[in-house]
């Protein structure tokens, strides 16, 4: 439905007045509309959920040729000049008033195509959100100077035919390269075999895809990926046949890119999160790699999910997909088990070829012969391991916390340590520092415990940097590198050392690492968090798929636990159909969708009041989380409620939210509750 600011029971805001004519001053030319399809349809750049429709304006004659549709256009609306987008032209609008015309025509390049523009409706839909919110994410700021610039030319004729490369490892792999080749909407939801060949596949698939006529969409969790699986095209297509978007190119070669994209000049595309909506011309596949991890959740609203939009883009354009990682998530489960992807892995006699050992330091052989390993940080098979695996090249020690000291209890009777000040956590920071709080900054060098009175203090968790101090002790021959946040280690030599990493920063290593030690385990099992077990085993299995086959990897973790069960017979498969079985049985996602409502107490419970909930919706909560909301002069504690319902009725549940965020930005109410639509983490 069109509408037009000042129209009776629409935008609520009024045209702005014309000004009075000054005495003396010469009256302008009349402007007059353009001779055909004289009205526009602008989806103007605002985020009230209220405004989320098209506005009608008039075309003026002399930008009737510039005036396209997908271009960006400027128009006055509530006493102001906003940017837009030019979605359509037509002959007539349903607004009985005046029409206002079109401010400017900002640039004739047409940017929003027809598919993006249908995918960020659906995407705005379905996740409660406004379709300018989601254009937001979808099309990168304009630079004049590079649309102006001489397109190149396009890569000609076809890339040659390099086989099946890592496919043939699978028992469906080339029957899933032949449908693609066919231009068949294949898709899989792939478990990888260790080593890095997944972006040589990845690359293979496209190389399949584009034999069709079709192209390719890859979305990779960050640029160390980006960079991997933009070598593997190189190699297979040829130079000039793909492009890789990521943030880290500085937004005028960003753009430069993306253009060549949108013109049809090359019909690859891998990148990060935003590069999902890639303007790509008849996608035939949409590759997703490791998507259990967080960077594939949109933070910016309507905090849209990587795997969400391109399973929809991949269905809207009748495209194959390609779900993919060394885990499996219950995510891709359920898309397994609506037969709406297939599974596709390699047979045990491969794994078992390609996989490294894994070992668990809790079991039974291993606690007869080493009582403390049940309490030892390093048991003695890490260190057996370790040392015995360092003769013959790099060992990779994974630790999930960064830092030194990141929490102190004290020592005699377990308390928290905390600051005498504010309350915050206290932490060490380096080998030589004093205590200090985490809040205010303030030293604690003479603390004691209020609740015993003891001065001394024990760490509860210990993070890499701590942790490569302590093995340089244990280990004075070998060099200790460190790869986290701070400094971020891409390959490391094949040469004896150690590695500490935390997950998601761990190195390659030329041939492989020689083992691999998972420290810590319970730090990760015991998070308050629902996917706290299927997110231990992806940041596990990604770590030990960079050991070499026969390679050794140790788990410091219970081993009676199904988690490490499945880490030790390499069976993520396995993890995610029981895990998915379980949240079925207790209505937990992905078996069912859930909404977050999120805010200040009273804004969530006016909100709450305001929803007229679907049938078959549950309420739970709302209850106190951490954080606090902003308010005049003041913050206050933050609720959150949640909105549960089959995975059917998310479309209604969406509306229904959609309606009563619309009513209450109409009456524009400064404080608005944050609902997010199949939130990340549901503690």
């Amino acid at each position: 439905m069109t509408a037009q600011p000042g129209e009776p029971g629409g935008a609520l805001f009024d045209l702005p007045a014309q000004a009075p004519e000054k005495k003396g001053s010469e009256r302008p030319s009349p402007r007059r509309p353009a001779e055909h399809l004289p009205v526009a349809r602008v989806v103007v750049d605002t985020p009230l959920p209220h405004l989320d429709r098209p506005f009608d304006y008039r075309v003026p004659a002399d930008m009737d040729e510039a005036a396209v549709p997908g271009c960006r256009v400027r128009v006055r609306f509530n006493n102001r000049k906003l940017n837009g987008f030019l979605v359509e032209r037509v002959e007539s609008s349903e607004f009985s008033g005046r029409l206002a015309y079109l401010d400017a025509v900002v640039s004739p390049e047409p940017v929003l195509t027809p598919e993006v523009l249908g995918l960020a409706r659906a995407v705005a839909d379905r996740y409660a959100g406004t379709l300018s919110d989601v254009l937001r994410l979808a099309i990168p700021p304009r630079h004049a100077r590079v649309e102006k610039e001489e397109p190149g030319e396009a890569a000609a004729g076809p890339p040659g035919d390099e086989g099946p490369g890592p496919w043939s490892d699978y028992p469906e792999g080339e029957a899933f390269l032949e449908a693609l080749r066919e231009g068949r909407p294949a898709r899989a939801v792939w478990n990888a075999l260790p080593g890095g060949g997944w972006a040589d596949a990845v690359a293979a698939a496209a190389h399949a895809a584009l034999a069709a006529g079709r192209g390719t969409v890859a979305v990779v969790p960050g640029g160390r990926d980006v960079e991997a699986v933009d070598a593997a095209l190189t190699a297979r297509l040829g130079e000039g046949r793909h492009v890789a978007l990521t943030a880290g190119l500085g937004p005028a070669e960003r753009y430069r890119r993306w253009l060549s994209v949108l013109r049809g000049r090359v019909r690859v595309v891998v990148g990060t999160r935003a590069a999902v909506f890639a303007p790509v011309r008849d996608l035939g596949l949409a590759v997703l790699w490791d998507d259990g991890d967080d960077v594939h959740a949109e933070p910016h609203a309507p905090y849209p999910h990587a795997r969400t939009v391109l399973s929809m883009r991949a269905h809207r354009a009748g495209a194959g997909m390609l779900i993919g990682g060394h885990t499996r998530t219950t995510d891709a489960q359920m898309l397994v088990e609506s037969g709406w992807a297939l599974p596709l892995s390699a047979d045990r006699a491969t794994l078992r070829r390609r996989a490294p050992i894994v070992r668990a330091a809790g079991d039974d052989r291993e606690l007869a012969r080493d009582g403390a390993a049940r309490t030892a940080r390093i048991p003695s098979l890490a260190l057996r391991v370790a040392r015995e695996a360092s003769r013959t090249g790099p060992v990779l020690f994974q630790v999930p916390r960064r830092g030194y000291l990141n929490t102190l209890a004290c020592a005699r009777c377990r308390e928290p340590a905390r600051c005498g000040t504010c309350r915050g956590p206290l932490a060490v920071r380096g080998a030589h520092a004093l205590p200090s709080c985490g809040w205010c900054g303030r030293m604690a060098g003479q603390w004691a415990c209020p609740e015993c009175g003891a001065a001394r203090m024990r760490a509860t968790v210990v993070g890499a940097r701590r942790t490569a101090e302590e093995l340089g002790r244990a280990f004075p021959s070998l060099a200790v590198r460190t790869s986290g946040r701070d400094e971020v280690l891409d390959r490391v030599p094949d040469s004896p050392s150690l590695v500490v990493s935390t997950p998601g920063a761990e190195p390659s290593a030329e041939g492989g690492f020689a083992a691999a030690v998972l420290l810590d385990g319970w730090a990760l099992l015991n998070r308050a968090d629902l996917r706290a077990s299927e997110e231990a085993l992806r940041r596990w299995l990604n770590a030990s798929a960079l050991v070499r086959p026969g390679g050794t990897v140790v788990v410091c973790a219970e081993a009676t636990l199904p988690v490490v069960q499945s880490l030790v017979r390499w069976d993520p498969a396995g993890f995610a159909e029981r895990e998915l079985a379980e949240r079925r049985e207790l209505g937990f996602p992905p078996a069912v969708s859930m909404a977050s409502v999120t805010g200040a107490p009273e804004h969530v419970r006016e909100l709450l009041d305001q929803i007229d909930l679907p049938e078959g919706v549950e309420l739970l909560g709302p209850v106190p989380v951490e954080g606090r909301a902003e308010g005049p002069g003041e913050t206050r504690p933050v609720e959150r409620a949640l909105l549960r319902v089959p995975r059917g009725g998310v479309g209604a549940l969406t509306r229904a939210l959609k309606a009563a965020a619309s009513a209450r930005s109409a009456r524009r109410d400064e404080h608005l509750a944050q609902v997010r639509v199949d939130p990340l983490h549901v503690v």
